[in-house]
C-alpha cells in the first residue's frame, strides 16, 4: 500500500481539525448530552467511516478497504469493553455529569497520541523482526483465556495504578471540582484537581488497553496507514457512545466472551500467518510452511461481524429472559386481611 506523504499530513490534519472542533465545542458549553446529540454525532462518525473506507476501497481496492473495516471494527468493539472501566473512573472519582464530556474528551486526544506512538513502534518492530507475529498471536490468545475465564465475575469496583497513585502521592489535590480547570489554587497554593487525576485515568487505563488491541489490528493488517485510521474512527466517536449506550452495558452480559473469541480468533490468525511467511531457523529449517493455510481478509470480515452479532444478540435476548423472569418472581400486591379478594358488583 503505496501512501504519500501528502495523504498521511492530510489525514493527520484532518483529524486534528475534528478533534479541535470537538474540544472547542465541548469547552465553549460543558453538558449532559441528549441522547439526540449523541445519536446524531455518533452517526456522523460512522458513517464517515464507511466512506473512508470507500475510499480505501477506491484508491487502493477492495483487500485493504476489508483490512480497514476489519480493524475498525475490532478497534470499535474493543472500545466498547473500555466504556463498562470508563464508567467505573467517573463513579470512583464521582465526576459531575455536566463535566464528564471535557474528561472524556481529553482522556480520547491522550489516548489517540499514545497509540499512534504505540503503533509506529508496532510498525517499526514488524518491519525488522517478523517472528514479532509469533509473539502477537500467543499474546492475544493468552489475552482470550483470561478475559473468557474471568466473565462475568469482575467486580464493579476502579483499582488504580501505580502511577496515579504515585501522582495522588506526590501532587496534593483540591477536595472539590474547579470545572474543566487541571489546576486550581486554594490557600495561596496551586494544586491539581479531580479533572487532573481523572483525565490521566482514563489515558493510562486506554493505554493498557491498547497492549491487547493494537496486536490485534497488526493479525488484520500490517498497513500502519490503516492502523491508524482505523484507531482514530473507533476513538472519536468513543464519548457519543459512552453517553449512549451506558446502560446498554450492563445488558451486554456475553460482552467478555465474545471479545474472547474475537480476540482468539485473530491470535490463531496471527500464528497461522506467521508460519505461513516463518523464518525461524528451529521452525521447518527456517523455511514458510506454505502448506499452512493464512486466512485471507474476507473470512476475517466475516467471522469479526458474526461474533458480534452473535455476542450482541445473545447477551440482549439474555438479558430480557432475565429481566423477565425477575418481573413474574417479584410478589404482587397484596390485600388487606380484612378485604374481600372478590370484587363487589
Amino acid at each position: 500500500m503505496d501512501v504519500t506523504a501528502l495523504v498521511w499530513w492530510v489525514t493527520i490534519g484532518a483529524a486534528t481539525l475534528a478533534l479541535l472542533l470537538d474540544v472547542a465545542v465541548v469547552a465553549r458549553r460543558p453538558h449532559v448530552p441528549s441522547m439526540r446529540e449523541c445519536t446524531t454525532y455518533l452517526a456522523v462518525y460512522v458513517a464517515l467511516a464507511l466512506l473512508f473506507g470507500l475510499f480505501i476501497w477506491w484508491d487502493f481496492g477492495g483487500q485493504y478497504a476489508g483490512e480497514f473495516y476489519a480493524g475498525w471494527l475490532t478497534e470499535y468493539s474493543l472500545s466498547v469493553d473500555n466504556l463498562f472501566v470508563f464508567l467505573l473512573i467517573m463513579a470512583n472519582f464521582r465526576v459531575p455529569e455536566r463535566l464528564q464530556q471535557s474528561a472524556l474528551m481529553v482522556g480520547i486526544i491522550i489516548a489517540i497520541v499514545l497509540r499512534g506512538l504505540f503503533i509506529a513502534l508496532g510498525a517499526a518492530v514488524i518491519n525488522s523482526y517478523a517472528w514479532v507475529f509469533y509473539l502477537f498471536g500467543a499474546f492475544l490468545i493468552w489475552t482470550a483465556w483470561k478475559l473468557a475465564r474471568e466473565g462475568e465475575s469482575d467486580d464493579d469496583e476502579y483499582e488504580e495504578n501505580a502511577l496515579l497513585k504515585f501522582v495522588e502521592r506526590r501532587f496534593p489535590a483540591t477536595s472539590t471540582f474547579h470545572g474543566t480547570k487541571l489546576i486550581a489554587r486554594e490557600g495561596g497554593k496551586r494544586l491539581v484537581t479531580p479533572m487532573f487525576i481523572v483525565i490521566l485515568a482514563l489515558g493510562t487505563t486506554d493505554l493498557l488497553f491498547a497492549l491487547d488491541s493494537i496486536p490485534a489490528i497488526y493479525g488484520l493488517t500490517k498497513e500502519p496507514y490503516l492502523v491508524l485510521t482505523a484507531n482514530i474512527f473507533a476513538l472519536m466517536g468513543l464519548r457519543q457512545l459512552y453517553f449512549l449506550i451506558g446502560g446498554l452495558l450492563k445488558r451486554l452480559i456475553y460482552l467478555s466472551i465474545g471479545l474472547a473469541v474475537l480476540l482468539a480468533f485473530i491470535g490463531v490468525k496471527l500464528i497461522l500467518h506467521a508460519l505461513h511467511e516463518n523464518n525461524l531457523p528451529f521452525i521447518n529449517g527456517g523455511q514458510p510452511l506454505h502448506a499452512i493455510p493464512d486466512i485471507p481478509i474476507s473470512v476475517s470480515l466475516g467471522a469479526i461481524v458474526l461474533i458480534l452479532a452473535v455476542t450482541t444478540v445473545a447477551s440482549l435476548l439474555k438479558s430480557s429472559r432475565d429481566r423477565a423472569a425477575g418481573a413474574a418472581a417479584a410478589p404482587g400486591p397484596s390485600l388487606d386481611p380484612g378485604e374481600d379478594d372478590h370484587p363487589a358488583w
